[in-house]
C-alpha cells in the first residue's frame, strides 16, 4: 500500500537516418545547456553529416518511438569524434548512454578508425562525470583551437 509501481523504461538504439532528425532536434530542446548551431544543426547541415557519415550516428529510440538518446558520430578517415551526446533526462542512468557509445565505437572500427575524441564544456558536470565514469581520457596535454569559417552559423544555448 501507498508503494508506486516503477514503469520498465525500454529503449532501442539504432544507427541514425535522416528521417530521424525531427525527434533528435526536439530532444536537443530538452536538453539544459545545449548548444544548437544555425546552420551545422539545421535540417540540411545534420543531412549532410549523415551523408557523409551514413553508418556511425546513433539514436535512442523509447517504447513510443520518441527519440530519447542521439549521438552524431563520424571521422575524417584517421580519427573519429562524437558530437552532441545526449540522454532525455528521465531517461537517463538506464544505460543508454554507454550503449549508444559502445554502438558508435564499433560502427568506427568496422570502418578502421582507431581513435574517438570528442569535446564537452567544462561547465557540464553530467557529461564530464559520464565520460569519466565509463573511462574516457580527459586529455591535459593539449589546447582546443577552432575558426569559424561562416559568421552565420550562431550558436544558441538552451536556458
Amino acid at each position: 500500500m501507498g508503494e508506486q509501481k516503477q514503469l520498465k523504461k525500454e529503449f532501442t538504439v539504432r544507427t541514425m537516418t535522416p528521417e530521424d532528425y525531427e525527434g533528435l532536434r526536439a530532444l536537443w530542446m530538452t536538453i539544459r545547456g545545449f548548444g544548437i548551431r544555425s546552420l551545422d544543426d539545421s535540417r540540411e547541415g545534420v543531412e549532410r553529416f549523415l551523408k557523409r557519415n551514413p553508418d556511425t550516428s546513433v539514436i535512442a529510440v523509447a517504447k513510443d518511438k520518441a527519440v530519447v538518446g542521439g549521438i552524431l558520430c563520424g571521422h575524417d578517415g584517421r580519427r573519429g569524434c562524437l558530437y552532441h551526446v545526449c540522454v532525455r533526462e528521465d531517461y537517463r542512468r538506464l544505460g543508454i548512454g554507454k550503449a549508444m557509445v559502445v554502438h558508435c565505437m564499433n560502427a568506427l572500427k568496422a570502418e578502421g578508425i582507431n581513435k574517438v575524441s570528442l569535446i564537452a564544456f567544462t561547465v557540464n558536470d553530467v557529461g564530464n562525470a559520464f565520460w569519466n565514469c565509463i573511462g574516457w581520457t580527459k586529455r591535459e596535454d593539449l589546447n582546443y583551437y577552432d575558426f569559424t569559417l561562416n559568421e552565420a552559423n550562431i550558436t544558441a544555448f538552451n536556458q
